[in-house]
């Protein structure tokens, strides 16, 4: 039977993680999270890691295995991922991959190997530009020579604005270019030459709510994150602050609050705009791919159905 990778995807706070659970405790398979900021340690309460109770019902891969400070990237994951599931497969006729880190789940279901190879002086250059003129003069060149990936990229997240800009100055060719690709040959409308052939099928579930009601829960988890401790757990990682894990909405915002710059109140209501933007951003990023076949979370019954045709074809 040919082996198959269920991806639940979707935005921030939508419901992932509780449907997820469930669905693995049916298939009685692991799963492996698609959280590019869950598998650093010590950042549990502003990543929505899964709890150790949670993890007790299921087993999870990708969870609390990097210290903040190491390196890790889109391409080490798809190698990862590749040699686990050649190992889990053998054992489960399905897996669940759940998350919302976009290039991570386009990592392993696309690939990134036509990504070309960035000219070291071109990063170099760009990193100088950086630090002497701040990144609002990094995103108005990205806006000029590459708007489609200007509405979606972190425009918090300087290193991604940089690899943009990387991208373009090296080959002349906007990054989202190659991203449209990417999304032309998921949903079928290009050629797959050059995509890699997995040795499973791909089933992608994504899901949804209506807006207002995905922007109360991003509201309510917020708070909930700051009754938790959060900021408590900021502290703890101040060593960390300047690398790319903590380059993330909630500790940057937390940080100025430690810094004595904001006020705690004002930190919170930032983080909540910066999640809700960043929302956005991801349901723009998963509405172009065509493959996605879409559900309210509590919608678990068609959620099943959609899954049991897909395994019935195995």
């Amino acid at each position: 039977m040919t082996p198959l990778l269920i991806v639940i995807l979707g935005p921030t706070a939508v419901g992932k993680t509780e449907l997820t659970l469930s669905l693995a405790e049916w298939l009685q398979c692991p799963i492996l999270n698609c959280d590019s900021r869950q598998i650093y340690r010590g950042m549990d309460i502003g990543t929505a890691s899964p709890t150790p109770e949670q993890m007790a019902r299921v087993p999870h891969y990708f969870v609390n295995m990097l210290e903040p400070g190491d390196y890790y990237s889109a391409a080490r994951y798809e190698q990862d991922v590749l040699k686990l599931t050649s190992d889990l497969f053998q054992r489960h006729e399905a897996l669940i991959l759940s998350g919302g880190s976009m290039m991570y789940i386009d990592a392993v279901c696309n690939g990134i190997d036509d990504i070309p190879t960035v000219d070291r002086d071109v990063r170099d250059t760009l990193y100088r530009r950086l630090a002497a003129e701040g990144i609002e003069s990094l995103l108005a060149e990205l806006r000029m020579v590459d708007p489609a990936h200007y509405d979606i990229v972190d425009r918090h997240n300087a290193k991604r604005v940089v690899h943009a800009l990387e991208i373009y100055h090296t080959t002349g060719t906007p990054y989202s270019s190659y991203l449209t690709r990417k999304t032309l040959r998921t949903s079928g409308e290009g050629t797959s030459a050059g995509r890699p052939q997995r040795p499973f099928r791909i089933l992608k579930i994504g899901l949804e709510r209506p807006r207002e009601e995905l922007f109360s829960r991003i509201n309510a988890r917020v708070d909930q994150m700051i009754n938790d401790g959060m900021l408590h757990e900021a502290m703890t990682l101040l060593p960390y602050r300047h690398e790319n894990a903590l380059n993330t909405v909630g500790y940057k915002e937390l940080f100025n609050v430690l810094d004595g710059t904001w006020e705690l109140s004002m930190a919170i209501e930032r983080i909540k705009k910066n999640t809700r933007v960043y929302a956005k951003k991801q349901m723009t990023w998963f509405k172009h791919d065509s493959t996605v076949a879409w559900f309210h979370p509590d919608n678990r019954d068609a959620i099943t159905d959609h899954i049991r045709r897909w395994c019935i074809k195995m």
